[in-house]
């Protein structure tokens, strides 16, 4: 048994400041347990179980001091428990619904197994996230109609349509449509609609924008390449996963007169972990959307925590599902960026296992929700039977899958000359033969006439 994010230990009810502070951390996070009579390790594990003796009024005296010193009035539960063989005391707490819970004025968070002083703006955000307060709902002041990209409405209707056989066509007048998909009321856009359809968002939401890096080695020190993704958050999500594609491995060979090819990681379970990073994020947070990719793993990092009643542990789980930006997801859902209601986590561990991958990890850091997904040791060994294209049957002949071959798992460049002395033919035949290989996309050339040579795409 650990000190964790539900559970704190403390010697004796002589560190009554720090029981109040936690009291006010397990009450604004996920509740908690305080037992009183356990000396704890630096790891937060128990050191010796030392009990607790109460004289006098000194239950009567705790239940005062939480009462004088927590606001609102925090009332936990106060129970006397058995540990080997000796009495402690157990201080339950639940979450509380009305948020911030101060102790002598200072609100506190807890995270992992620390109480975290909060700054004003997170306990403003605590105050509204406890009043059912949604950034993306509200009035986006300063836009009007011509911040709109009708253009990007149409095109949202049409997919709507044949995904979702929405009744809305893209024919729709601007006005109404915006109306029907519920971001325009009174004449007046809400954030939600000049996220999903603004020319330039950004100008009114600074922070709903996607950073991009891929990272040398396994550290965030130095850069292979950056970006910084702004627009609707519609592209946002088609532009964030073309970017990490381009960025991760796909291996091919040849076994058989068969081309074998599998990515690095299964790019359904990316594009689902971009899709939730942008539909469930707090975009009242200033922070943007991070996406790190190194040697060892990709990270997918949103602003903002999990809603009160879910974990990450039970996002592995069946689960309900929670949307945090009630109006992005039910828009997302029309054009099918989101299949299934709270399926989305759970899809993304199917599909990595599947894949051959280590289970990726959920997780909550300070303000933050984060994914990560873990590279193979090996890439070869991910290639599935459905990664295979018969090279035979779309038309190859044995002297392109031979070069094919060649190019691929020996990583070998060719010329046409080289080509054409080793089938023995002539110029014309070769170019022909790698041309069509080019055509299929298969490979490219590097260089121009004079000193050029193909290689694997």
């Amino acid at each position: 048994m650990k000190e964790s994010q539900t559970l704190e230990f403390k010697k004796s009810l002589a560190e009554i400041e720090e029981i109040l502070e936690t009291i006010s951390a397990f009450s604004n996070s996920k509740g908690g347990k305080i037992l009183v009579g356990i000396e704890e390790n630096k790891d937060g594990s128990i050191k010796e179980v030392v009990g607790v003796i109460i004289k006098g009024k000194e239950i009567e005296n705790l239940t005062n001091e939480i009462k004088q010193n927590t606001d609102p009035v925090v009332f936990p539960s106060v129970e006397f428990v058995k540990m080997e063989g000796k009495e402690i005391l157990s201080i339950k707490v639940k979450e509380n619904e009305s948020k911030p819970v101060f102790s002598k004025n200072i609100v506190f968070m807890r995270v992992g197994k620390t109480n975290r002083k909060l700054s004003s703006q997170e306990i403003r955000i605590l105050t509204k996230d406890s009043v059912d307060y949604n950034y993306t709902e509200l009035v986006c002041k300063e836009a009007t109609l011509k911040d709109i990209d009708e253009e990007k409405v149409k095109s949202f209707l049409k997919k709507a349509k044949e995904e979702r056989n929405f009744d809305v066509g893209p024919e729709t007048p601007i006005k109404e449509a915006l109306e029907r998909l519920k971001v325009l009321y009174d004449g007046r856009l809400i954030n939600a609609g000049i996220l999903l359809f603004g020319k330039e968002p950004q100008k009114f939401i600074l922070q709903a924008k996607i950073r991009c890096a891929r990272f040398k080695g396994n550290t965030a020190v130095d850069f292979i390449d950056l970006r910084i993704i702004e627009g609707n958050i519609i592209e946002q999500v088609d532009e964030a996963e073309n970017f990490v594609l381009s960025h991760i491995k796909k291996a091919a060979k040849i076994v058989m007169f068969k081309r074998e090819e599998v990515w690095e990681y299964p790019p359904n379970a990316l594009r689902e972990a971009i899709v939730n990073a942008v539909c469930h994020r707090d975009y009242a947070l200033t922070g943007n959307i991070k996406i790190s990719i190194f040697d060892d793993r990709i990270e997918v990092s949103s602003p903002g925590k999990l809603p009160s009643s879910l974990t990450p542990s039970i996002l592995k789980k069946k689960h309900d599902s929670i949307p945090k930006n009630q109006l992005i997801a039910n828009n997302f859902f029309l054009i099918k960026n989101i299949e299934q209601w709270g399926r989305g986590t759970n899809k993304i561990v199917e599909w990595c296992l599947e894949h051959g991958l280590k289970e990726p990890d959920f997780k909550e850091i300070g303000e933050s929700f984060e994914v990560i997904f873990y590279a193979p040791k090996d890439i070869l060994q991910l290639l599935p039977e459905k990664g295979k294209i018969d090279l035979l049957k779309i038309g190859l002949n044995t002297r392109q899958i031979d070069i094919l071959k060649a190019m691929i798992n020996e990583k070998k460049k060719i010329t046409i000359n080289d080509y054409s002395k080793q089938f023995m033919i002539n110029e014309k035949t070769a170019r022909r033969d790698l041309q069509e290989l080019i055509k299929r996309d298969f490979i490219k050339k590097v260089g121009a006439t004079k000193g050029s040579y193909f290689q694997v795409k």
